[in-house]
């Protein structure tokens, strides 16, 4: 915990930039029958019975410093495209970073050896000597940025049915640029000398 946190105390550096991931899904839903517009006095209507259509893996980045948010969707969530994301990551967004601090969970593809089982050793090792990965403790996913902004666009965009992988892709761009072009960066508030006195009992007795 105090790692991720001295993480998020650091001042911008674009060699070195901070950048939190997480993921989530998002079942597909088809409609059987087509709801029924709202009208005066008469709110949508929308039947129970839906289509069920496949599941969307989501991928969330944000860069707390500069509020960059980055999503994307999936059909599936395996060492192979988180790799894929790593890569992508590294090479489209922050080409010119030495290093990317990546704070994320320890789910089990969360880590170097899906780079080895994606790419030859060569560029495995590549986009591995250009990570510094921080991982958040057990039961502290709250400390993930991005597990926050995950919540903020699924209360703002996934809040419905959505039918297909195609609708889901226009959705979260047009959700993040939206989000990216009018908010900042995220202020921090929570230190370790706070973390200490709140969370207490989460420390060793000595």
């Amino acid at each position: 915990m105090e790692d991720v946190l001295e993480i998020y105390h650091m001042p911008y550096d674009p060699a070195y930039p901070v950048v939190c991931m997480d993921e989530s899904c998002k079942q597909l839903v088809g409609e059987v029958t087509a709801p029924i517009p709202c009208a005066p006095g008469r709110a949508l209507r929308i039947d129970d019975e839906y289509i069920r259509n496949g599941v969307a893996e989501i991928f969330m980045e944000v860069e707390p410093l500069t509020g960059r948010r980055h999503v994307v969707a999936t059909e599936r969530r395996t060492r192979k495209d988180w790799a894929l994301q790593i890569k992508e990551m590294l090479d489209e967004r922050y080409p010119e970073a030495i290093k990317v601090r990546l704070v994320m969970d320890n789910l089990n593809t969360h880590n170097t050896a899906s780079l080895y089982e994606t790419f030859e050793p060569l560029e495995a090792r590549r986009l591995a000597e250009r990570l510094d990965i921080h991982l958040t403790p057990k039961h502290g996913s709250w400390l993930n940025m991005a597990e926050i902004e995950l919540s903020v666009l699924k209360g703002q965009c996934l809040d419905r049915r959505i039918p297909d992988m195609t609708t889901m892709q226009a959705e979260l761009v047009a959700w993040m640029n939206d989000r990216n072009n009018r908010t900042n960066k995220i202020s921090w508030q929570f230190t370790t000398p706070e973390a200490r006195i709140k969370l207490k009992h989460l420390y060793p007795k000595i």
